[in-house]
Parts: C-alpha cells; sequence; structure tokens
C-alpha cells in the first residue's frame, strides 16, 4: 500500500506507550493497534486531528505516500 503509516515512529520520538495515547485520544487499543501497524483502510480526519495534537504533530510526520515503485525496488 502507497501509504504508510509511521504512528510508531512518532510514539517513540514522543516517548508516549500505545496505553497512554489510547487514553489522550479515547481510542480503543485495537483500533489504535491496526492504525499503528498500516492495517487501517482509512482514518478519520477528527481521529487524526486528536493524534496529532496528542503527539504535537503535523499528519505529515504520521502519514507518507511511498510509490508503488519504490516499494518494487526496496524488495
Amino acid at each position: 500500500m502507497p501509504i504508510v503509516v509511521n504512528l510508531d515512529v512518532m510514539m517513540a520520538k514522543r516517548k508516549i506507550s500505545l496505553n497512554e495515547l489510547s487514553e489522550r485520544v479515547d481510542l480503543t487499543l485495537s483500533n489504535l493497534s491496526i492504525l499503528k501497524t498500516g492495517k487501517a483502510k482509512a482514518i478519520r480526519f477528527s481521529t487524526l486531528e486528536s493524534i496529532c495534537k496528542a503527539l504535537d504533530c503535523q499528519p505529515g510526520d504520521l502519514l507518507e505516500y511511498v510509490s508503488d515503485e519504490k516499494i518494487l525496488t526496496n524488495r
């Protein structure tokens, strides 16, 4: 998938656990885990806003576009 979720990277930079982030953004651990592992098919802007607020970051810090071509050359 060309969109890479870097939630785990930002959480590590901010030294925050999945449990703590879950409490701050009022999302279940399972939903945050799905997002963190890149298995999510979509994200609501309100959820993205809450995560950005909790982690003091921009949406571009969490989401990255990687072209299919780049993915194929890295294999």
